[in-house]
């Protein structure tokens, strides 16, 4: 590789990093074709890119950017890189998922919204509900005010209108 294409490769990984809310490093040793495919696919399903670069490379991106310092101690070995930016805890479940079944694709790092964690933290990433999970915990949260106090106003009518009919046969009769 040449001079120029490193640095047409710095160039894209700066900007893979800039549009990513969460960057994870992964650990690909033993892994074969077959199944690095596959995981590639089950990324591409949560439109996440996972990307083979050399580390050098990586590190050079890091370095220009002044971002993420604490990942250039874990750019060693096979490292396989994740960038995510819709869902930034779907490649710890696919990790974590991988990880279980094969003993294979262990986590490094990552960095998730300016956050750093530890690949001892898979577990505790992977368990994290999605954006799309939280929105929709938050709108029932908040919906469920809402219904109660509807509830709530349909009650008074209902007993209103009930007292006046008994006020009404109580005259009738």
């Amino acid at each position: 590789m040449n001079k120029n294409d490193k640095a047409e490769v710095v160039s894209e990984l700066k900007e893979m990093i800039q549009n990513s809310s969460a960057i994870y490093l992964t650990d690909y040793s033993g892994i074969n074709v077959e199944d690095i495919s596959k995981i590639r696919g089950e990324f591409r399903k949560e439109k996440v890119k996972y990307k083979v670069i050399k580390n050098t490379l990586f590190k050079r991106a890091l370095e220009e950017l002044g971002k993420y310092d604490k990942l250039a101690v874990h750019l060693v070995g096979m490292t396989g890189y994740a960038f995510a930016s819709d869902n930034p805890v779907a490649p710890a479940k696919i990790i974590k998922k991988y990880f279980s079944e094969n003993q294979k694709l262990s986590l490094k790092a990552c960095y998730i919204d300016q956050q750093f964690y530890e690949g001892t933290n898979l577990d505790m990433l992977a368990a994290l509900p999605s954006k799309n999970d939280l929105i929709a915990g938050i709108l029932g949260c908040l919906k469920s005010p809402a219904s109660g106090i509807v509830g709530a106003i349909n009650a008074v009518t209902r007993d209103l209108v009930n007292v006046t009919d008994q006020i009404a046969k109580q005259k009738a009769a």
